[in-house]
């Protein structure tokens, strides 16, 4: 048997996953989870990234315990976006701030002034959104950060981590597509936008291939933690959504749902598309596996349902999501939608409230009881995936057969069922731990255990359970998407 770690951070806990391999099927174990709590000082938000590394070292130490000489690789894969500055000598340069930090407000007014968004969009292939890495490195030199006079390297959260582990700095193409400072045409730092913004070209190191070897663990990391001194580092899919995509059991080129507090929802390109089209249409370009673009748009998934909970739960009434489930499926149906991305949905509070107050205010019937607010909830979430899914059609020619989802939103039947009726094709749901599965495969592909990730995603779906979800002949949504339109227009 052979043994595989993925190091799988979100921004609310991380957790180590093996993978045991044993030359046909794959069996995941969760050897360790932990908090990953931000930190606020003086208006500024922040992650305890040398807090996490201590946790990760932990998980290690007992992956160490448990199988020892079985333990082949490890790699991590995060969140988008976030970066570090480190100097000459390796040491972490200031806070490692988190992509809601406030410091990226006016940002995007101070991008424009200094290059053309469409300019941006032509060379990045991202959209403008206040995460990006691109405002908050010029807030930082906008603010004259004395950071960025020794700064020698720029490393992504992945990367940050993967360098304390193996002490080799490198930059993975998949987390550096984030950023919108990576350019998807000619694979390498998009130095019109760099350049524009005038931050140090210095900083910008190599960019390696998702599932390049780094090395193995330092010696420091192996007496911590009693791993094997030959335990590989891999600089895998970096960016958690890559990796939930690599570990879907898809042809390659499929159209694909993480489903999670955000959706995100695309299709696996050979080439990034970057035209007006696409920038209208709200897509992004990302890297992802096997040298493929993810064609994407993010909605605000899980996030609407997640925020429902804690509110009820705040007033007394603390519902388990399968309670939750179980009180939409009674609820009738199509009765009001919503826009999940409308900018009223994007921050904490009283979600609830905010979905009756659209409804109101956009002249629909008003749902009262918890029920029919997350009909509401799912059945626009679904509806959302369609707009995004005729976009993808529109800009690409491409028709699609089926939807493969991953991610934990899929043990939502009545969103699963809801999406394949909205869509009109099939969604094949599974596995829920789509994005251990890719990290894992990526490190097997990277150590030649198996020879690419379609053969990896082979194992996946001979070791994973999936679902299939048919459109109801019975139904069709489209009078109701012409209904969702016109409310997300309003």
């Amino acid at each position: 048997m052979q043994v595989f770690l993925a190091i799988d951070l979100g921004a609310g806990s991380g957790r180590l996953v093996a993978g045991k391999f044993d030359g046909a099927h794959l069996s995941l174990d969760e050897v360790h989870r932990f908090g990953n709590e931000g930190v606020e000082i003086n208006g500024g938000s922040y992650w305890d990234t040398t807090r996490l590394f201590h946790d990760i070292l932990d998980g290690l130490q007992i992956a160490a315990k448990r199988y020892g000489e079985s333990l082949v690789s490890v790699a991590t894969d995060t969140w988008g976006c976030d970066h570090a500055l480190l100097d000459a000598n390796g040491n972490l340069l200031g806070g490692h701030h988190q992509y809601r930090d406030p410091r990226s407000n006016g940002m995007q007014e101070a991008m424009s002034e200094r290059i053309p968004l469409d300019q941006v969009y032509a060379s990045t292939g991202i959209q403008p959104a206040f995460y990006n890495s691109s405002l908050h490195l010029l807030a930082e030199r906008i603010k004259g950060n004395p950071c960025f006079q020794i700064a020698h390297r720029l490393l992504f959260t992945p990367d940050l981590l993967a360098y304390w582990l193996s002490g080799v700095m490198a930059n993975e193409r998949s987390i550096a597509s984030t950023s919108q400072l990576y350019n998807p045409l000619t694979r390498d730092w998009a130095w019109d936008v760099i350049d524009a913004l005038e931050l140090p070209r210095s900083i910008f190191g190599e960019i390696v291939r998702i599932g390049t070897v780094l090395g193995e663990i330092t010696e420091s990391v192996a007496a911590r933690t009693g791993a094997p001194a030959k335990l590989k580092v891999v600089a895998s899919a970096g960016h958690d959504t890559a990796s939930a995509v690599a570990g879907l059991p898809m042809e390659r080129g499929g159209l694909w749902l993480s489903s999670g507090t955000w959706s995100i929802l695309g299709v696996e390109s050979e080439k990034p598309v970057t035209t007006p089209d696409a920038f209208a249409a709200g897509l992004s370009n990302e890297g992802g596996v096997n040298r493929t673009t993810r064609l994407l748009h993010n909605v605000s998934g899980l996030w609407l349902i997640q925020e429902c909970r804690r509110h009820w739960a705040d007033n007394g009434d603390d519902l388990s999501y399968a309670e939750m489930a179980d009180l939409a499926e009674a609820a009738p149906a199509h009765t009001a939608f919503i826009d999940p991305n409308d900018p009223s949905f994007a921050t904490p509070g009283d979600m609830p409230q905010k979905i009756q107050a659209f409804c109101r205010n956009s002249s629909q019937p008003v749902p009262e009881t918890k029920g029919e607010i997350l009909r509401v909830a799912t059945e626009s979430l679904a509806l959302k995936y369609r707009q995004v899914v005729e976009s993808l059609r529109s800009v690409t020619g491409r028709t699609f057969a089926q939807l493969h989802a991953g991610g934990g939103g899929i043990q939502n039947e009545l969103l699963m069922q809801s999406t394949a009726n909205a869509i009109g094709i099939p969604v094949v749901s599974g596995p829920t731990e789509a994005t251990s599965c890719g990290n894992i495969i990526t490190q097997m592909v990277a150590t030649g255990t198996i020879r690419d990730v379609t053969e990896g995603r082979g194992i996946v779906a001979r070791s994973m359970e999936t679902k299939t979800f048919t459109p109801d002949p019975e139904q069709s949504w489209d009078a109701h998407y012409q209904r969702f339109l016109a409310i997300a227009h309003h």
